[in-house]
């Protein structure tokens, strides 16, 4: 889970290398990009999967079959049946209500933490393209620091340190993701300095800051974005993770990861109620990578390939 993948445009660099954006990357026809997306096998399934998603998790701000927090003894681990579709849990709780809820944690904490990530090692990673030497040399050497450890084992620190909740662990998987945007933004930020508009806008008095707000920024969105799926995909992971642990979300906010914690030891008498949200988490993880290596095929032109 502590896994992170670096995005490389085009598909040439290696272990955080700067490599040229190819020509043209993120600027197809939006008529042509939808024709192609229709077509696009792996960006088709991860968005129905990632709608999916979604959308339970919208339906669940105002509709459950059941309370998801309602303990009822008497339906304690029944099977599924018209009243509980997929069975109740050994507290006789609705587990579809459950897992309908937690998919709006995991979502929130994707975001938050995707926010977190992107918002700051974006920044860093803009700094040190547009200031070389040492700010360059100290950012790129912080990130490297942190890679060195497994981001979980960090973020169980951090958790375990400032406190157990959705809010620190948020912040903890958000940090985390900071290194992989920093490097990111950096390698392909360094692509564009050398491009003749932005020669051209240099030529026309424009500062370093104006520059990278109106030239630098705009070319990389594509990239950031695709990561930026992948990076939603590995905090939906962690967060469960957290959650198993016990020092993620806190009853009695649902949560996928606790659902697998909880019934760890009824596994081998009912097996239905580690299936259901594991199920819940691999579809989740697995339609926010296919929809981002969907989204890396459409935007660059280079990586257009028949599926």
């Amino acid at each position: 889970m502590s896994e992170r993948k670096n995005l490389d445009p085009a598909g040439l660099a290696a272990g955080g290398t700067a490599a040229n954006l190819p020509q043209g990357y993120g600027s197809a026809a939006p008529r042509e990009l939808w024709r192609r997306a229709i077509h696009h096998r792996s960006f088709v399934a991860g968005g129905v999967l990632t709608t999916l998603l979604v959308g339970m998790a919208v339906v669940s701000l105002f509709w459950t079959p059941h309370d998801p927090t309602r303990i009822n003894i008497r339906h304690r681990l029944v099977g599924p049946s018209l009243e509980h579709w997929l069975g109740a849990d050994q507290f006789g709780r609705d587990i579809l209500s459950i897992i309908m809820a937690g998919a709006q944690n995991s979502i929130i904490v994707g975001v938050v933490a995707v926010g977190i990530g992107m918002s700051f090692g974006v920044a860093l990673g803009l700094i040190a393209s547009s200031n070389r030497g040492w700010v360059e040399e100290l950012i790129m050497r912080l990130c490297d620091f942190m890679y060195a450890f497994p981001a979980i084992l960090l973020a169980i620190l951090l958790v375990a340190t400032f406190g157990s909740g959705a809010i620190n662990a948020m912040v903890a998987i958000g940090i985390f993701a900071i290194p992989t945007f920093a490097r990111l933004s950096r390698a392909n930020a360094n692509a564009i300095w050398s491009r003749e508009f932005v020669l051209a806008a240099r030529a026309s008095g424009k500062g370093t800051a104006q520059i990278t707000v109106e030239h630098i920024l705009p070319n990389i969105m594509s990239v950031i974005v695709v990561q930026a799926t992948i990076e939603f995909a590995l905090a939906i992971l962690a967060e469960a993770a957290l959650s198993y642990l016990g020092i993620g979300s806190q009853p009695p906010t649902p949560s996928w990861g606790r659902m697998l914690s909880e019934v760890q030891t009824l596994v081998f008498l009912n097996p239905w109620l580690a299936v259901y949200p594991g199920a819940a988490i691999a579809l989740a993880v697995l339609g926010l990578n296919l929809l981002g290596d969907g989204l890396r095929d459409l935007l660059d032109p280079r990586l257009v390939r028949k599926r």
